[in-house]
């Protein structure tokens, strides 16, 4: 899929920066790309065993709730840890210390909103330890108490599943993924064959690449299941552990078809190519990252309790945000995106000539950001500042914990 937006899509986007004077340098490789970098490096290479080593000693602290059985969606881990490892001169230590800590935290995360997750979605006993998801969580909290604030303005709401309808057949991703390649072919001012064609081939790659991500999760689901089954089945795990309850962390997959998720993912998608173009500073045009704008709202509509409009502020302003972050980090996703191409040949991790990398997922978050501005700009104080911010998290979950019990 990466390849066949970087070979079809550079050009034009070269030829429209160039016509409207745009800086738009950071190429949207997606998560494949990123996928491709985090396992094709020695910290992906045994993130998966040791995080859950790690999982294991916060259960047998009383750190954490979560037994997280999402494998597939650990790439994620091993994405910032590859960024730390090449950052810091391909070291291993600064690779899986910011791997971990994203890790830790993130599980942390996953105890603190799953009540909230639970009650909201009707799903009892699940978490969902993923990163990506879970840094969009503070700006909801944030962001929904300031809303709440304003006299009447909770009240204001738009019915999702009847707006879901009236979308009709413009709001499948087929069709978004041909508008927005035909209008970037027009832009770049190509005859009508070049712009259907990049129509397509866009409306291939919206379309498919949530086809291979389900393929990914449901590979590993009879692992998951098992895990599942043996954690809830089994009394000497919970005797084990001490904790009255445990929940099991889940991929986010399992609720992006919410109506309001829908309906503000298709709002936003315009609007965030509108943002792309016109915040100062910002380099990066989103095209393959829209294709995973649903999970932007899984851990923010809890909070929201699925109001529309709330949930399109929020949505608004961490996107903005987020294309900060892409811009930002887009020099360290090069320089690994680059060296594991040079190495393995992958073509997801191929940039186009003249671009730098950059994806919304997962480098528009902010735990991937933070980490990486304390491991490459504060180095030794960097790490100081994660270490007590992870020991502090950890410290706070356990005495929810032991509260609880």
């Amino acid at each position: 899929m990466t390849a066949l937006l970087s070979n079809n899509f550079g050009g034009p986007l070269s030829e429209i920066s160039s016509l409207y004077d745009l800086q738009l340098g950071v190429f949207d490789m997606g998560w494949p790309a990123a996928a491709a970098v985090a396992y094709n490096t020695a910290v992906g290479a045994l993130i998966i065993p040791i995080c859950l080593g790690v999982n294991f000693l916060m259960l047998i602290t009383k750190t954490t709730r979560t037994v997280n059985i999402d494998l597939w969606n650990y790439w994620h881990f091993a994405f910032i840890g590859a960024v730390a490892y090449f950052v810091m001169g391909e070291s291993l230590a600064w690779g899986y210390f910011a791997a971990i800590v994203c890790y830790i935290n993130t599980l942390v995360m996953a105890d603190l909103t799953a009540d909230r997750f639970q009650r909201y979605y009707d799903m009892e006993g699940v978490s969902i330890p993923h990163p990506f998801v879970q840094s969009f969580t503070p700006f909801a909290l944030l962001i929904n108490k300031g809303l709440d604030k304003i006299p009447g303005f909770s009240k204001l709401d738009i019915d999702a599943e009847g707006l879901k309808k009236k979308f009709g057949v413009l709001g499948e991703p087929l069709v978004l993924g041909v508008i927005v390649g035909a209008l970037i072919g027009a832009l770049a001012q190509l005859d009508i064959k070049k712009i259907l064609f990049l129509g397509v081939t866009m409306g291939a790659v919206m379309e498919l690449i949530p086809r291979i991500t389900r393929l990914f999760i449901d590979g590993l689901m009879p692992i998951s299941e098992k895990t599942q089954e043996v954690v809830k089945n089994s009394k000497v795990i919970n005797s084990k552990f001490k904790i009255s309850k445990i929940y099991i962390g889940m991929s986010p997959a399992l609720v992006i078809g919410h109506p309001t998720t829908l309906v503000v993912s298709l709002l936003l998608i315009p609007v965030t190519l509108g943002l792309a173009v016109l915040l100062p500073g910002n380099e990066f045009l989103p095209l393959a990252s829209l294709a995973g704008m649903f999970y932007v709202f899984v851990m923010i509509l809890p909070y929201t309790k699925g109001n529309v409009v709330k949930t399109f502020i929020v949505g608004l302003v961490t996107i903005a945000i987020g294309l900060y972050f892409v811009t930002d980090m887009a020099p360290a996703f090069t320089q690994a995106a680059n060296t594991v191409f040079e190495q393995t040949g992958d073509n997801a991790a191929k940039i186009p000539e003249g671009f730098e990398a950059g994806a919304i997922d997962f480098a528009s978050s902010l735990f991937a950001w933070v980490i990486y501005k304390c491991v490459n700009n504060m180095q030794w104080v960097g790490m100081g500042v994660l270490t007590l911010i992870t020991i502090v998290m950890m410290w706070y979950n356990r005495q929810q914990i032991i509260h609880n019990s």
